[in-house]
């Protein structure tokens, strides 16, 4: 007759101590059981495997071959479970596991490096890896379930069916100006003032890239270089050729040999910065940490 599943563990417990032991006298303490329990205990276990696992002796008891048998299979069995148990707590504690964060290039620039920073400095087991892209490709990660958790962008506040997003900041727009330039050091400046700059963009297309917004002031930006790499497009304005727009997210990376200056928010409004999880999703105990650490306190 085969064990029970809905009690087949604590017997199996009681009958390694008892084989371990050598009675049902000596297991009783070590199991917190009265004797008399560990008794009945191995007489249903017994029943269960419908023969004789313990061969009652004037001191204390003996394996019979069955229990013999058994033996080795509860011991694998409990050592399993064990196992099972240690890994469940190892990954709630955070000392092991893994977490798969992606984001969007100016994220990657200081916002999700330093959350992973502060991470692993507190959970230095787990494995993290990073993923980059676009905000649609980011979103598409986390419904397959490639990611945990991904930091995205979106020109105002956003909802979107079957995600969870937590909102992280407001992403303002500034423009880099080369050394020297006359509006270099103001505090704020405005598109009208920009009018007659060549910009570098990442396409020759304003409406595919960071300057779209523009486009909706009338604002018609005369594009002189493209370059897709926000770095590239640094080393353009230091050497004098044009300006380009900066989000703010990028600023503490940005070199020292340009001036950067807040585009008015009427003429840009700020992005909204989401870290994105999908909804109905129970989050990992990692994924759950990170997102806290990304996650502003009073959000």
């Amino acid at each position: 007759m085969p064990l029970s599943h809905d009690f087949a563990t604590p017997l199996l417990r009681v009958f390694v101590a008892v084989a371990r032991l050598g009675s049902f006298t000596a297991a009783a303490p070590d199991l917190g059981y009265t004797q008399s329990a560990v008794s009945r205990q191995i007489s249903a276990l017994e029943e269960e495997a419908g023969t004789a696992l313990f061969d009652r002796l004037p001191r204390g008891v003996r394996l019979t071959e069955p229990g013999r048998r058994l033996l080795g299979h509860a011991q694998a069995v409990l050592d399993r479970l064990d196992a099972a148990r240690r890994d469940l707590a190892n990954l709630q504690a955070l000392t092991t596991g893994s977490l798969r964060v992606a984001g969007f290039a100016t994220a990657d620039a200081v916002l999700v490096p330093q959350a992973i920073r502060a991470f692993q400095q507190s959970y230095p087991d787990v494995q993290v890896t990073l993923r980059e892209g676009f905000t649609p490709g980011l979103l598409a990660m986390v419904a397959d379930g490639d990611v945990d958790v991904a930091v995205v962008s979106f020109p105002r506040r956003h909802h979107i069916d079957g995600f969870d997003l937590h909102k992280l900041r407001d992403d303002y727009m500034y423009v880099a100006l080369p050394p020297g330039h006359a509006l270099a050091g103001a505090r704020q400046v405005r598109l009208k003032e920009l009018v007659d700059e060549n910009w570098i963009a990442g396409s020759t297309k304003p409406e595919d890239t960071l300057m779209s917004s523009c486009l909706r002031k009338g604002f018609q930006p005369k594009i002189g270089f493209v370059a897709r790499d926000w770095m590239a497009k640094q080393g353009f304005v230091a050497a004098g050729v044009g300006v380009t727009l900066i989000p703010s997210l990028a600023v503490d990376a940005c070199r020292p040999d340009i001036s950067l200056v807040l585009v008015h928010p009427d003429d840009i409004a700020p992005r909204q910065i989401y870290a994105a999880t999908a909804s109905g999703i129970t989050l990992s105990p990692a994924a759950q940490a990170f997102l806290d650490l990304l996650t502003p306190v009073d959000q």
